[in-house]
């Protein structure tokens, strides 16, 4: 029988981890789990045995462990929007397996000791201190701990998989395998290769890998680009959008929407004209040429060579160009 499967994402880590500075964060993690990591895992219960196969719970295949963003304290000036807009899209498109688990974020002032310049290794106690102000997640490991262990006692899953590289979730991870061991542990490390070599931008800490069954050290950046959500994902009331900012190359999308502003009517328009396939880019998605240099360029000579076509024909009409 397959193992009844449920994923726990602890997803300050699979952010830090995996997502920060790259174009992968419209990601969606249910195909991510289903369609790549899974099927990746050999694990064999016993010694000699044909590795087991998984399944994802079909009630409840992810719980995602977060916390909505502080506008005061967020590093962009759409963050807030973006991770609104995300949490919508996974949520519609993954059509109920997945729930998101919220915590929050505490903001406020503390005093901290200073490092100096001059002795970095002077003792704390010696250092003079500075009022900063702290930014703290609260209740994310608690509740990831408890829910965890709570279906592991309900009998509805056979595996639990834990994706983190959190020390603080090793002691959930011991008492599940003291109280529950039948239950089978899988760990998933989320960081990244470095470069073109096989070294990893962190390694999984001994004390969670110690207490897994199994062990995934790392997340593939093409299994990221492969699990991306659709850019647009139709919702009951408006559809959930991918922000500008989360495209690999913002300043190419900024470019295209200022260069095919004066044939097309809006921003709306444009962007459908960039999400279809386009006969004269040899049936290529323009929004997906700019995400490199070279398609970039692309792009925005032929919107250059459209636009002159126009204008030495007199014609101010979009036709071939939407229509293409």
């Amino acid at each position: 029988m397959p193992l009844r499967t449920r994923i726990y994402i602890d997803g300050y880590n699979l952010y830090y981890g995996c997502l920060r500075k790259t174009e992968f964060k419209w990601l969606d993690v249910l195909g991510l789990f289903e369609n790549r990591i899974l099927p990746s895992v050999l694990f064999r219960q016993t010694p000699g045995g044909d590795p087991a196969k998984m399944t994802l719970h079909s009630a409840c295949a992810i719980k995602y462990f977060t916390a909505r963003i502080i506008e005061s304290a967020a590093k962009g000036e759409d963050s807030v929007s973006s991770q609104a807009h995300y949490h919508n899209a996974l949520t519609t498109h993954c059509g109920g397996r997945l729930s998101f688990v919220m915590g929050n974020y505490s903001l406020y002032k503390s005093n901290q000791y200073i490092v100096p310049a001059d002795d970095p290794k002077r003792w704390p106690r010696d250092c003079s201190k500075i009022q900063v102000w702290k930014l703290e997640e609260k209740q994310s490991d608690v509740n990831l701990a408890l829910q965890m262990y709570d279906d592991a006692l309900s009998g509805e899953i056979d595996q639990i998989v834990l994706v983190t590289n959190d020390t603080d979730l090793a002691p959930a991870l011991d008492m599940l395998k003291a109280r529950c061991p039948d239950i089978v542990r899988g760990l998933v490390i989320p960081t990244r290769k470095v470069g073109g070599g096989n070294d990893l931008e962190r390694e999984a800490n001994t004390s969670l890998a110690r207490l897994a069954h199994w062990v995934r050290r790392h997340i593939a950046d093409d299994e990221l680009r492969a699990s991306q959500l659709p850019d647009v994902v139709p919702g009951r009331r408006r559809a959930s959008v991918k922000p500008h900012s989360w495209y690999a190359k913002p300043h190419h999308l900024a470019k295209m929407l200022e260069m095919a502003g004066p044939v097309l009517r809006n921003e709306g328009e444009i962007m459908k004209w960039a999400r279809r396939e386009n006969a004269h880019l040899d049936g290529r998605r323009p929004i997906d040429l700019i995400n490199s240099d070279e398609g970039a360029a692309i792009v925005f000579g032929y919107i250059e060579k459209y636009i002159r076509e126009q204008v030495a024909k007199g014609d101010g009409q979009a036709a071939s160009m939407t229509d293409g």
